[in-house]
């Protein structure tokens, strides 16, 4: 028996064959095709991922546009989220009991953090930022990429916002997000009204970052209270930074690597954690958030040494948007 992550969710797995009969991901098998609610897969579309065996799942990810990794020596597979990110309309997703659908009708700036980033000192800023501007129609979600919620948990407490716990790295991975700390705006109609970008709610580390709180502060408020976010919908496309390939697997070997660090088994761990850095070396959130898992200091010597090869081989660390100042979209 395999263990499978998807979904968010662990859960026992007859193997990368499906046997005949199973749900796939949610799906069922009916006599036109896979069905999942209202959606449908045709049965000819499906053929060439089904035998008399069973189902190819890997393949039949593919179909749903999600991919899979495989480690057969450790009975595990991941499948990752649906290829799906795009700027009219926002990846949906339900963690910790909240659902971005909750906040429809509402702007929102989902604040990526995590408590191995200074940004962990940004939160309660975000909060009084969410309770000036809530009368407004405007809503933070925080979301920790933590991988142990004991981490955020200190940090997270009292605040009056959603404050979620990606532990596996699921929303993360939706709106590809490579390091922290990240903001994506949510406009009213679930549009994104400003991809990833690299803000602050203070000045803590501005010596580091670079990053002026006070610009991204006023922006904000001027999208609230004015609608004016800054950029033009096709600024928003142009500046939306989709996920490669590689990208999409290493946040596959790090949700495999993070299980096997759960469980103790940290030589095939590291290995995982070892493939994710090396399919995606600038992808900081990964690499960093497995540090802990492994014993490793998030803070310490290691870290620095990423940060300094990254550096000179001129990958950025922070990742802001053009300035503030151009034309919105009316």
């Amino acid at each position: 028996m395999f263990t499978l992550l998807a979904d968010g969710r662990e859960e026992p797995a007859a193997g990368p064959i499906v046997p005949p009969g199973e749900t796939i991901l949610g799906w069922e098998r009916k006599p036109h095709g896979w069905c999942q609610d209202d959606a449908c897969i045709p049965a000819f579309r499906a053929a060439a991922v089904e035998t008399a065996g069973g189902v190819d799942l890997a393949a039949f990810a593919r179909l749903l546009g999600r991919i899979t990794v495989v480690d057969a020596a450790e009975r595990l597979i991941a499948v990752g989220e649906p290829q799906r990110l795009e700027p009219d309309e926002a990846p949906g997703f339900t963690l910790d009991g909240f659902s971005l659908a909750q906040v429809r009708g509402r702007k929102v700036a989902l604040v990526f953090w995590a408590s191995w980033c200074g940004c962990r000192y940004d939160l309660a800023a975000w909060d009084e930022l969410h309770r000036e501007l809530e009368p407004a129609g405007f809503t933070v979600v925080s979301v920790s990429l933590d991988r142990d919620p004991a981490d955020a948990a200190p940090w997270i407490e009292g605040l009056g916002h959603p404050a979620l716990v990606d532990a596996d790295g699921s929303i993360a991975e939706l709106y590809n997000v490579v390091n922290v700390p990240t903001v994506v705006w949510v406009d009213e109609d679930g549009r994104i009204a400003r991809p990833q970008d690299s803000m602050t709610a203070t000045d803590t580390f501005r010596e580091m970052n670079g990053l002026s709180s006070e610009a991204a502060k006023s922006a904000l408020r001027r999208w609230v209270l004015d609608g004016d976010s800054g950029l033009t919908r096709q600024a928003v496309r142009e500046h939306l930074r989709l996920p490669t390939e590689e990208e999409r697997r290493a946040r596959l070997h790090a949700r495999l690597a993070a299980w096997l660090f759960r469980h103790g088994r940290m030589a095939p761990a590291r290995e995982h954690a070892r493939a994710a850095a090396e399919l995606a070396p600038h992808d900081v959130a990964v690499r960093r958030s497995l540090m802990p898992l492994g014993g490793v200091d998030p803070f310490g010597e290691e870290y620095f040494r990423m940060r300094d090869e990254l550096v000179a081989a001129g990958v950025p660390i922070y990742r802001p948007l053009p300035d503030w100042s151009q034309g919105a979209d009316v």
